[in-house]
């Protein structure tokens, strides 16, 4: 799994470690790690402390490859900030779209509402239609009856 991080020193230890800040959850979707997670990366290793780096992890917690995420995060410059797309142009375009919803949900009962009104009018009609059939039934059964 891949995961955002940050390398510290842990003091304690006198040894890097790495913060981890978000993980991949699905291609372009990312949640934040609310709690303080840290993995170790042992001695020997020279990496710049405050860098941030993407980190894959095996589904035992080993690391399997550390990179720095500066090409990631310009990357992500590049893709959603460069074109205006804010958090608040996001929050305004849910909204309009949580409008468009309603409007739709609307127009669906009304249409909802109109077929049904429809329906009961072509059932009066029908029933109109076979009251006059019976009527004219009479009317011809009593002028032969007359003849």
């Amino acid at each position: 799994m891949l995961y955002l991080a940050q390398v510290h020193r842990n003091e304690f230890l006198d040894q890097l470690q790495l913060h981890l800040l978000a993980r991949q959850e699905a291609n372009n979707i990312w949640v934040k790690i609310p709690e303080e997670a840290f993995i170790l990366l042992g001695k020997g290793k020279t990496i710049a402390e405050k860098l941030l780096v993407l980190v894959e992890l095996s589904p035992t917690g080993d690391i399997e490859r550390i990179e720095e995420a500066t090409n990631w995060v310009m990357d992500l410059i590049g893709t959603y900030l460069t074109t205006g797309i804010t958090p608040d142009f996001l929050r305004q375009e849910a909204e309009r779209a949580e409008q468009w919803r309603q409007s739709l949900t609307l127009q669906n009962q009304d249409l909802a509402r109109r077929t049904l009104e429809l329906e009961a009018r072509r059932e009066q009609i029908q029933a109109l239609e076979e009251s006059l059939k019976r009527e004219k039934n009479l009317v011809n059964k009593a002028e032969t009856l007359g003849e």
